[in-house]
């Protein structure tokens, strides 16, 4: 099992009501190449942000992060861009599912930061700490972060199987 219970990375600040046309648009789904959805990342509020995004980079969005329809690509695409997590006052309850099947790592708290910032995360301990302070976060069931550090749901039942 890893360990993605201590995040750390440098912050892209987006909004409110972020929905799943934005992250991945839809003409890009008739594919399951995940190098297609890395590079169409965010492309409808950010047509280069695949370009600037890096490794490890952490998003911080409002409200209701992920709303709008159920595609799965869209966490897929945020993960493969190299998203390593995801923090936001709050998401659409499937957006929020889909990000834990496919093993990408999200936490609610509101955050005060700004672009660029580096900030923290402790999945585990439910908490952010960005500079001088830490904020509280909702911390995740010990079996939604056993899926995430199996890579997914998928890469669990796997475990759990053998």
């Amino acid at each position: 099992m890893k360990n993605v219970n201590r995040i750390s990375g440098r912050v892209w600040k987006f909004g409110d009501n972020i929905d799943t046309d934005v992250i991945i648009p839809g003409k890009y789904l008739r594919t399951t190449d995940m190098s297609v959805f890395a590079a169409h990342a965010m492309e409808g509020i950010d047509p280069d942000f695949s370009k600037k995004v890096k490794k490890g980079d952490i998003i911080v969005a409002g409200r209701n992060f992920g709303a709008g329809s159920s595609r799965e690509q869209a966490p897929l695409a945020l993960k493969h861009a190299g998203i390593s997590c995801v923090v936001a006052e709050s998401f659409a309850r499937i957006f929020f599912r889909n990000a834990i099947n496919v093993g990408l790592p999200i936490i609610e708290a509101k955050i005060d930061c700004r672009e660029g910032d580096i900030i923290e995360i402790d999945l585990e301990k439910g908490v952010v700490k960005h500079q001088d302070r830490t904020y509280p976060a909702t911390r995740l069931p010990d079996f939604l972060l056993e899926i995430l550090a199996d890579g997914g749901l998928v890469g669990h039942r796997k475990k759990v199987s053998a």
